[in-house]
């Protein structure tokens, strides 16, 4: 049985449809022209394109214009004023997904909550308790980890065995070995944990796994801010695409901080160092770790209120 729920709090009429579609595909090809770029050039950057293939989101399907599950819009919005089909609510394959007439009312769509209440009932709950656990309100922020996780990843490397292969190690892989051998590693994410060599991953304190990221996901830590563009993208069509893309770009801006305090040089691609290994760069990198983890609340905050009145699966 279809949850009932409650009537849209905002129906856009065609104009206002179109022009809001047109503003998000405008803004997304605006946020995405470099990596499309490159792609059709067979060239790859270690830093923006980080969001393209840790992230199984393409520029396409981040381009398609979703209101969020409060807003519905006129039918006619998915026809151009010359009659031409642009349907807004469109899958890779041109098929229709996520979308539903409003009972009694043909002429206004809205998103299909109920189906993705029925499939995706666990992975929407799980969202929702990490969401709120990782907050700044009910988590301490731990501002200790100095991102060495990327230094763990390339720890008793042989040469060509790092993943960005195409930029030096600042310091040698001697003395990048020496950092991580030095200092208290105590990465809390599963996801960059993951990544660690074998011979960094017993030096970590922590051992994240899936089942421990409720637990463990820390509000101050990177990885959790950019997996916020993530958790949005996967509650589409539920959250509006304007929050999407808010988070897209948080996310790119917290890869600038990652890689420039990264173990890599990064300079010859226009972005500074973060010298984790000195005091100045520590504390360089707190200051902006916690600028990130302030600007990240806002939008786990702005997220979890997009959902804030669904039904529960069970309707």
């Amino acid at each position: 049985m279809s949850p009932v729920l409650p009537r849209p709090a905002v129906v856009l009429d065609a104009a206002a449809a179109r022009a809001a579609r047109q503003a998000h595909e405008e803004r997304t090809d605006d946020l995405t022209a470099a990596h499309r770029a490159r792609k059709a050039r067979g060239e790859k950057h270690p830093v923006e394109d980080f969001l393209f293939t840790y992230y199984p989101v393409s520029p396409a399907r981040l381009r398609r214009w979703h209101p969020g599950w409060g807003t519905a819009y006129e039918v006619a919005a998915d026809r151009g004023a010359d009659g031409t089909p642009t349907i807004a609510d469109v899958d890779e394959q041109g098929r229709r997904s996520w979308y539903v007439d409003l009972p009694g009312e043909p002429q206004r769509r809205r998103a299909d909550v109920g189906r993705f209440l029925t499939e995706r009932a666990d992975a929407l709950g799980f969202m929702t308790r990490l969401l709120r656990a990782s907050s700044l309100t009910n988590r301490r922020p731990e501002f200790g980890c100095f991102g060495l996780h990327e230094w763990a990843m390339v720890h008793g490397l042989r040469p060509g065995e790092q993943r960005h292969e195409d930029l030096p190690l600042r310091l040698g892989q001697a003395e990048t070995d020496a950092v991580v051998e030095r200092e208290n590693l105590i990465c809390s994410h599963l996801d960059a944990f993951r990544f660690f060599t074998p011979t960094s991953a017993p030096r970590n304190a922590l051992r994240p796994t899936r089942a421990r990221q409720v637990e463990l996901d820390n509000p101050a830590c990177l990885h959790v801010g950019m997996d916020l563009y993530k958790w949005a993208a996967k509650l589409t069509p539920l959250v509006p695409s304007e929050l999407v893309l808010d988070c897209f770009e948080h996310a790119r801006a917290t890869r600038v901080l990652d890689m420039e305090a990264s173990p890599y040089d990064v300079r010859p691609l226009g972005y500074g160092v973060v010298p984790i290994e000195t005091p100045a760069g520590k504390a360089e990198y707190v200051r902006r770790q916690r600028d990130l983890a302030v600007a990240a609340d806002t939008l786990r905050g702005r997220i979890l209120a997009a959902l804030d009145g669904l039904p529960s699966p069970a309707g």
